[in-house]
């Protein structure tokens, strides 16, 4: 599938999740950037509206690349 603009942030690895989130949305606005929490359960459909972006419980930092998904 190709999705338009950005689509992937590895630079946003270890940035609070809520910063994440208003960079990735200010660089892509076709995407809703979505905070989940490691070992939370997302649906597995892929939609290029749509950035998970992974963090950690303990401290909200990115843990993951966030990517188009």
């Amino acid at each position: 599938m190709d999705c338009k603009g950005k689509s992937s942030w590895p630079e946003l690895v270890g940035v609070d999740g809520k910063k994440a989130v208003a960079i990735i949305e200010r660089q892509n606005p076709l995407v809703d950037a979505i905070i989940v929490e490691e070992g939370s359960a997302v649906p597995l459909d892929f939609r290029c509206d749509r950035v998970w972006v992974w963090v950690d419980k303990q401290c909200g930092k990115v843990i993951e690349i966030p990517k188009i998904g």
